[in-house]
This record gives structure tokens, C-alpha cells and sequence, in this order.
């Protein structure tokens, strides 16, 4: 008997080979994807730590190494730890406004009441404006002498509110802005999973005798759970992320007191020219959205371990 032919004969050698082949088809279509990510997502993630141990300006070669310096110097900077602070309560407005009411609107939808298609069009508006464009309309919203909101101000008696001049209102002013525009994208995510959500469940819950409120504990809310841990995510990321629609509508001001991460990096790296410490901050945003995830991951984690539905 020939070795070579018992050898290529052998189920286990044959099925090596074709795991072999199916692993090289599949790099092969995954590479395009794989490359495009490590040069546009993965490089600059990278390379923002490398430049985050330099002290230069970003319009010359030369830089200087400092080591953890600039680290040390953030940690101490007071403006950093309010644009930490502000940051924050973005992401609690987030997770805690925008996850929610979008959940009510998608509800809202589902509902059997007339102008379904008209509210569908009317909620998921905000999110098709540019940002640019949305931060344009709400500075002359909030315009304390000619803006709606102040003459509906006005109407109460009450006297013209300078919401993105004054430190104890601007940074309201700019969150409401943010849960208008993002909590429809919200809504779009928990419609389409309820759309998943078999029908089955709803007729053997009505015909057991559940309303309403009953069907949504017990069958709706248990079912979006997946989504919410997603929003959430998506939620936090998005809250360390902000950048534009602060630096459109009140620049960090008036102080600080609406400086953000995103405006604060901004400023030193493209005002102050200092790209070491800008990218520090940046460095120290990724690590911030990083640890958040795996927090809301493991949480995750350990309900479905636990079996805990709610």
C-alpha cells in the first residue's frame, strides 16, 4: 500500500485541509476590512498614546520626550476634572433621558393611535439635522430677547433667561438640545427590535388575562433588554465623544462651565497648539470609554450568569 495515498485518503488529513482552505477564504475577505481598520481606527488609537509621552506643538518634527508628564500635569488640572464632571452628567442625562424616552416613543409607535405614520416622520426628524444645523437653530431658540423659548418664558410672567450666557443655565440649555436630537436614534433602536418580539407571546398574554402594563413588565421589557445593554454602550461612548454641538452653541463658556473633554482636547491641540497634552486627554477619553464598556459588560454578564430577567 502506497503511504502517500493512504495519507491523502484519511478523513481527519482531508478535513484539516478544508478547514485550512475555508479559514485562508475567509482572511482572505477579511483582510480589505481588517486593513482599512487598523490603518483608520486602529493606528491612530496608537499612535495618540505614543504622542501622549511628547511635548510638541504639531506643526513641527521635532518633539521632546516628558515620559508621564503630561499624565501628571492633567491629573492636576482643574479644567480637565470639570470637563470630567460635565462629561458625566452628560452621560447620565444619556443613559438616564435619552434610553428612555426613546423607549416611550418607540412605544408610542406601537400604540394603536391615529398620526402613527406622521409622529414616526415627526420624532426621527432631529436626527437627520446636521449638527451644525441644530446648534444654529437652538442659539436663536434660546436668543434671550427674540428666542421662542424666552417668549414663552415671558408669557409666565417671568423675566428673558440668558440660557447660554449664564453659568447655572447653559450647560441645561445644551443637554436639552442633546436628548431632542439623540433620543430618536434610541427610539429607531428599540423599534426594531420590538419588531422582533414574536406575537405569539402577546395573544398567549392576553388570552392568560395580562393588560397592558402587564404585557410590557413581563414580555416587552425582558425581550429589549439585549437593546438596552447596546444603548447603553452606544450611550456612554457617545457622552465621552461629544465635541460639536458644545463647541457650536457655547464654545465651553461662558468659563468653563460647559468645557467638555472633546472641546478641552480641541482647544490645547488646535488653539494652544500643544498636540502632546491634547492627545493626553484624548488618550485618557479612550481609556475612560474603554473601562465604562467593560463595566457595562460584565454587569451584563453577570445578570445573564444569575439568570435575572430585569
Amino acid at each position: 500500500m502506497n503511504p502517500e495515498v493512504g495519507v491523502e485518503t484519511n478523513p481527519n488529513v482531508v478535513r484539516k485541509k478544508q478547514k485550512q482552505k475555508q479559514a485562508r477564504t475567509i482572511l482572505l475577505f477579511v483582510l480589505p476590512g481588517l486593513l482599512v481598520y487598523s490603518v483608520f481606527i486602529l493606528y491612530p488609537i496608537l499612535a495618540t498614546f505614543n504622542y501622549s509621552f511628547f511635548n510638541f506643538s504639531g506643526g513641527q518634527s521635532q518633539r521632546t520626550f516628558v515620559g508621564l508628564s503630561n499624565y501628571t500635569t492633567l491629573f492636576a488640572d482643574q479644567t480637565f476634572w470639570q470637563a470630567l464632571k460635565n462629561n458625566s452628567f452628560i452621560i447620565l442625562v444619556s443613559v438616564f433621558v435619552q434610553i428612555p424616552l426613546g423607549l416611550m416613543m418607540a412605544l408610542v409607535l406601537f400604540s394603536p393611535i391615529k398620526g402613527v405614520k406622521l409622529l414616526n416622520v415627526l420624532y426621527f426628524l432631529p436626527y437627520l439635522m446636521s449638527t451644525v444645523a441644530i446648534g444654529l437653530l437652538w442659539i436663536f431658540m434660546f436668543d434671550p430677547m427674540n428666542g421662542p423659548v424666552n417668549q414663552v418664558v415671558k408669557l409666565f410672567g417671568q423675566n428673558p433667561i440668558p440660557w447660554l450666557a449664564d453659568k447655572n443655565t447653559a450647560m441645561i440649555a445644551v443637554l436639552l438640545v442633546i436628548v431632542w436630537q439623540f433620543a430618536p436614534f434610541y427610539m429607531i433602536l428599540f423599534k426594531a427590535a420590538m419588531v422582533g418580539i414574536p406575537d405569539e407571546l402577546y395573544e398567549a398574554a392576553r388570552i392568560d388575562g395580562a393588560n397592558g402594563t402587564q404585557q410590557f413588565f413581563y414580555i416587552t421589557f425582558p425581550s429589549l433588554i439585549p437593546t438596552i445593554v447596546t444603548s447603553s454602550i452606544l450611550a456612554v461612548v457617545g457622552s465621552l465623544k461629544q465635541f460639536d454641538i458644545f463647541y457650536i452653541m457655547t464654545g465651553g463658556g461662558p468659563g468653563n462651565s460647559t468645557e467638555i473633554l472633546g472641546t478641552y482636547m480641541f482647544k490645547q491641540g488646535f488653539i494652544n497648539f500643544n498636540m502632546g497634552y491634547a492627545s493626553t486627554i484624548a488618550a485618557m477619553m479612550f481609556i475612560l470609554a474603554f473601562i465604562a464598556v467593560l463595566i457595562i459588560q460584565f454587569i451584563e454578564y453577570q445578570r445573564k450568569k444569575r439568570g435575572i430577567m430585569i
